[in-house]
This record gives C-alpha cells, structure tokens and sequence, in this order.
C-alpha cells in the first residue's frame, strides 16, 4: 500500500473523528434553552450539535437528562443556576450542596466537560425592578468558592451573565469610549468585575441587535447589521459601522473605567429571531448571521478589542412555551425550528457556502397528519373571539402578530390557526378540536403561503436514543481498520 494512500486515509479519519461538517468557527457556540411544550429528546440535540461540529453550549440550568446527554461528547458546558435560586445560593453550604449535585458529579474521565457556571441570567435587568440587586453577589461569590474548594476552580470558572442595559453612554456624549456601568448598580458591578478577575473568569455580556431596533423606532435600521452604513459614529477617529461593535466596546470602556479594561468578554446571547415582529423574519436573521460568522472566522473583534471573542448564539431551538412580556418574537429565537429542522442556510464555518444547510435533528417522530380548523359551515359566530383567546392563551399565536408570517390570513385563517395550535399543544387529544361546536378536523394541510399550520412532534421518552455519534465514530472505525488490512 502506497505512503500517499495511507496519508489520504489517515486524514480522512482525522477529519471524521474531529469535526463532520468541516471547521467550525473555533470562539462559537450555542444557547440550548428548553422552555417548549414539546422538547426534543437530549440525545437527539447533542446528536444535532455534534453533526454540526458545535462544540460549545450554554445552558439555563443544570438538568440531569440534558447532562448525561452530553456525557462524553468533551462539548464544552456552560450550566446555569435560575435567578429564583440566588437568594439560597447566600448560605455556602447551599452553594457547595450545588457543585457538588450539578458540577462535580460529572468530572470524571467520560463526565461532562464543565467550563463555566453561569450565576443567574440577566440579574440586573431593569424589568426585575432590584429584584436580584443584592443576592447575585454573594452567589458568584460562593459558588466560585464552592469551585475552588471542590479543586476544580482552576478549570470551571463562575460567571454572571448581564444584559447590555448594565452600562451606557450618557445622552450629550453617546459614543463607546464614554461608556460607564448604571450608576445604580456602580457598587454591585465594581464588586462583581473584581472578584471576576481575581478568580481570573470572564464577563459575560449579552448584545441584541435586534433589540435595538425593536426598541427605537428611529434607529438606523443598517446600523443593526454588519454590512456598513452611510453615517458612521465616529468616536476619537474610530468609525462604528454596527451596534454590536458599539455596544460591546462601550463595555470594554466601562470596564476600563473600573481599571479592569483588559478583563476576557464572553459574548453570552446574541441572534437574529424570525418571527413575531416586522423585523423578525428568516432574511434579516440570514443577513445577520452570514456576516456575523464572517467576522468571527475572520478574527475580526471590536476596534478596541480586535482579534478572538468567544460568542454564543441565540438560540439552538424555538421554545413555544417562553414569556412573550418581552415581545411575540421571543418564541423564534431559534436557528432550528421547535421539531430541530434548519430555517435557512447557515455556514458555521463562515466560508459562506451559500446553499449549506445546518444537519437537522434526526428520526423525528410527529403526531399524526391532523389538522384543526374552523368548520367551513359555522353559523353561531357570536363565541368565535372567546374561543380563539382561549386557543391562544394555551397555544402558541405569536405568527398571527403584526408583520409576522401569518399575518395576512383572514379572520377564518386567524381562527383555524389559533385552533390548530392548541389542538396540537394538547397532543390532539379527542376533546381538543370543539371550541363549542365551532371546529372540526381534517386530513388536508392547511397551510397557506409563508403561514404553516403545525404538526407537532409526537411526546417521546427522551431516554429513547442511541448514544450520541456513534454511527459517526462507526465509520471511522471502519476506514481505522481498512487502513490495517491494506
């Protein structure tokens, strides 16, 4: 057997065993939320981001099927502890009682590879009113201490992750160098950045450009993208062609104003919803996207912090079941739909292949092809709006919204969505298609145009899987042996 064949061979398992889809941005991972009526198994998302070669993922907390999903895969883990339990993590038994439940049970040869701990999410967010002012603190700092007890607060560092609300610029001077932490939290952010670098772990912010437009009616619409725009903000002879540019180095200068400006910044959430908003729709998040993976493969950073940014997209899957308070589009997040099917092209590489797909997930089971729409014969119309509140109070509506996908249906369509989702919401249970007489089911789908009526996924155990890649880690086998038999 010829050296060039055995070289050609050996390569092939090297790509096989390391990364299926080619190179992906090395500082890019995910945000696995799980707020959704019908969930995935685990195994089957781990499945999803090995076969998309994502090696990174935070999660909002620490649940035991999801852990032992990832068991193995060496994907490294952010988990999380939920802002109503900060206030037990004061006492630091509680806290070291956590570690070792959600951390160190898992730190073994074949274990889970935990990186971070995320204290809280967004803590300090304006909407909580103070409601975790003076409980995140004292949790970072006991389950940071918890870390280092346990022996592995080396290598697992606490975090906090923080919306961009936690710092400004002040009006008459809106530019990133004049960036400064609220002054109504000055003391808990100058105590947290602190113990952040004494225990040498990352700020972890959270940038939305999308929310900016959502926001603020008047803000440049180009400037939420990365594409570049006639009016630059120019700052001491920086140009700032985009908000995430912006925003983050307006951090950078904060922290700097702490005297902690060369602190490492974790980019926690950042994404592009596609529905439920004008703004929210499968071409702006492509156009986002596409140049967003450009600049990290490219290396590219901020103006003051040029060069490697660690980022985690916003979000994996759709979850049906999260709060829309803060708007209709918080429910597609995704860049898979609710059933782990891909919404549009997406290169994480950041080549930009045009036409490549993400893998979707795998062997997804739904519930039958039913639908459940308004009766074509409906008389009695007087409880029709009664009913479709009551639809959507319990199912998912946010695509009917303004400028959403299923806008342009009229008020039958509206009525025969609202049904349908509730009908599948409640597993198309026997009872679930009346709405007192008003609806009946059909076997036609009565999808319309950019408006789909869903077939929801069919309830699963989500033990029911094989072990993650291990078809993948077949075929490598296989060209391993074929390799010593030649």
């Amino acid at each position: 057997m010829s050296s060039r064949f055995c070289i050609l061979v050996y390569l092939s398992l090297l790509y096989l065993l390391s990364n299926k889809q080619g190179f992906l941005v090395r500082s890019l991972g995910v945000n696995w939320g799980t707020m959704a009526s019908h969930k995935l198994p685990p195994k089957v998302v781990v499945q999803m981001l090995i076969d998309n070669g994502i090696k990174k993922v935070k999660l909002f907390d620490a649940d035991q099927s999801t852990m032992t999903a990832l068991a193995g895969t060496d994907i490294e883990v952010m988990v999380a502890i939920p802002n109503d339990q900060l206030s037990v993590m004061a006492s630091f038994d509680r806290a070291k009682q956590w570690v070792r439940r959600n951390v160190t049970r898992y730190n073994f040869n074949g274990g889970v590879n935990i990186k971070y701990v995320a204290v809280g999410n967004e803590p300090f967010l304006t909407a909580y009113n103070n409601s975790f002012l003076n409980t995140t603190f004292p949790a970072l700092e006991n389950i940071q201490n918890a870390l280092n007890e346990a022996g592995v607060g080396d290598s697992i560092k606490a975090t906090v992750p923080l919306n961009a609300d936690v710092y400004g610029s002040p009006e008459d001077n809106p530019v990133p160098s004049a960036g400064r932490f609220r002054t109504d939290i000055i003391y808990q952010m100058t105590q947290i950045v602190q113990f952040l670098d004494k225990n040498k772990a990352p700020f972890t912010i959270n940038i939305y450009p999308f929310l900016s437009l959502y926001a603020n009616e008047h803000f440049p619409f180009d400037y939420a993208f990365f594409d570049g725009v006639s009016n630059p903000i120019m700052d001491n002879g920086i140009q700032y062609t985009n908000v995430f540019d912006a925003n983050f180095d307006t951090l950078v200068s904060s922290l700097k104003a702490v005297q902690l400006g060369d602190m490492p910044i974790i980019v926690g959430e950042v994404g592009w919803p596609t529905d439920g908003d004008k703004n929210a729709n499968v071409n702006y998040a492509l156009r986002f996207y596409k140049a967003l993976l450009q600049r990290l493969a490219g290396n590219k950073g901020t103006p003051l912090r040029p060069g490697y940014i660690e980022v985690y997209l916003f979000g994996l899957i759709d979850e049906d079941f999260k709060s829309i308070a803060p708007g209709k589009f918080e429910r597609h997040w995704g860049i898979f739909r609710y059933d782990g099917q891909p919404k549009f092209p997406m290169d994480l590489s950041g080549q930009q292949e045009e036409d490549k797909y993400l893998v979707g997930a795998q062997n997804v089971k739904y519930l039958p092809a039913k639908w459940c729409m308004l009766r074509p014969d409906a008389k009695d119309l007087s409880k029709l709006a009664k009913n479709i509140d009551y639809a959507c109070t319990f199912g998912d509506c946010t695509a009917l919204g303004y400028g959403s996908s299923c806008n342009s249906l009229d008020a039958n369509g509206n009525a025969s969505f609202a049904f349908n989702m509730y009908f599948q919401i409640q597993n198309q249970g026997r009872l679930s298609c009346n709405f007192e007489g008003l609806a009946v089911l059909t076997d036609q789908n009565i999808s319309q145009s950019n408006c789909n009526f869903t077939i929801q996924i069919a309830p699963t155990s989500s033990s029911s899987s094989s072990s993650p890649s291990s078809s993948y880690f077949l075929a490598a086998l296989t060209l391993l042996l074929l390799l010593f038999l030649l």
